[in-house]
């Protein structure tokens, strides 16, 4: 399971103002705001952003200023996959250390859409000895075994929510690394990416 929230795309505009300096052909911007508050890209400047797009790394530098933030919630066993990408990446993450006593645990706090029966039962009993741990943290915070039990059985499959901060050149990245992976988290990403404006102009530059 992965889950994508509150997807914001920041500093467009900048970014091609930046694409031109090169050349001081700021006179032939023609992108502009529409009513909704989102930049538009006019014909000159989505030429000219394609086209420094697919010249390579070195050129199309203006990607790497252009932001992307959204909240991703998944499994801790994907986030250690997704934590390969630290170059231009920011991710902060909710606390499990400091509130995974916070709720009742139950299966909804767990990727296990792709279980069989048998590992259903088997989680369940796992989530069952969670919570009796919680009970007993919860009951005396001074005793510290029920939380240690807590944090060294918790399942990979255990949903994180994280704010994460990257860009379009991160993106690129990204998405040709992963689309086929087995994992389908990785496809959900990937279909979310296809999703961020001018993606199939700027980031599926290899299609």
């Amino acid at each position: 399971m992965l889950k994508t929230e509150r997807t914001a795309v920041m500093n467009l505009e900048n970014a091609i103002r930046g694409a031109r300096n090169p050349m001081n052909s700021w006179a032939r911007m023609d992108s502009a705001y529409d009513k909704e508050g989102n930049y538009i890209l006019g014909e000159n400047d989505l030429d000219l952003a394609k086209r420094l797009a697919h010249a390579g790394s070195d050129h199309r530098k203006f990607l790497r200023q252009i932001f992307v933030s959204v909240d991703i919630t998944a499994p801790l066993y994907w986030w250690k996959e997704f934590d390969t990408y630290k170059v231009g990446t920011v991710a902060n993450s909710t606390s499990t250390m400091h509130k995974i006593h916070a709720k009742e645990f139950s299966r909804e706090d767990f990727s296990c859409d792709r279980l069989d029966a048998g590992g259903l039962a088997a989680l369940d009993a796992v989530i069952v000895y969670l919570e009796s741990e919680r009970q007993k943290f919860l009951a005396n915070k001074e005793d510290r075994q029920p939380w240690h039990n807590m944090i060294q059985m918790l399942p990979s499959s255990y949903n994180q929510m994280r704010t994460v901060t990257m860009n379009y050149e991160n993106l690129i990245n990204i998405y040709y690394a992963r689309r086929t992976h087995k994992l389908a988290e990785w496809h959900v990403l990937c279909d979310w990416i296809l999703s961020l404006p001018y993606a199939k102009e700027l980031i599926c530059i290899k299609d």
